[in-house]
């Protein structure tokens, strides 16, 4: 019984390329970085706000997580597996290009909801950033985004004043 056991135990938390803390740590920092762009969204009551976004940045971590670990699986080192991590970074933005098109809306002579849409494109390309390992590029990618979605903001207005 005790074989048994530790047996589905085994299959339930299998050996990883990747060590668990670290799998826990990139997808938080998804979360904390995404999170930064989702409120910005959120405070302007925008139809995909921070739980869009956590979502978006969650998923993309998991699949950069998921193509690592993938290329890495002693399951799939035999040669009739070629593997490209490349395939997820094309699927991921495939995906999200999709939910942002949903959101792009053009009534009354007016395109609202592109700035929402690029948002969760960059969401997913924080949550892969992450997910590969590739922490300074997620936050230099949230920096820049919550400045310019902060800052030219509040410039786009300034000068509509004008």
């Amino acid at each position: 019984m005790e074989k048994i056991l530790a047996d589905i135990a085994a299959d339930m938390l299998p050996d990883t390329a990747i060590p668990y803390h670290i799998i826990l740590a990139r997808i938080c920092g998804a979360l904390v970085l995404v999170a930064l762009i989702g409120i910005d969204r959120e405070s302007r009551s925008r139809p995909a706000g921070l739980r869009t976004h956590l979502l978006v940045g969650l998923a993309a971590a998991v699949f950069g997580i998921l193509a690592g670990e993938i290329t890495k699986a002693p399951l799939y080192q035999i040669e009739q597996v070629r593997i490209d991590p490349l395939r997820i970074v094309e699927a991921v933005t495939a995906g999200v290009a999709f939910l942002a098109a949903g959101l792009i809306v053009f009534g009354k002579g007016q395109v609202h909801g592109l700035t929402t849409g690029a948002g969760m494109w960059l969401a997913a390309s924080i949550g892969l950033s992450t997910g590969y390992g590739f922490w300074i590029i997620g936050f230099f990618a949230t920096a820049i985004g919550a400045i310019v979605l902060r800052l030219l903001y509040r410039v786009e207005r300034w000068l509509q004043w004008k």
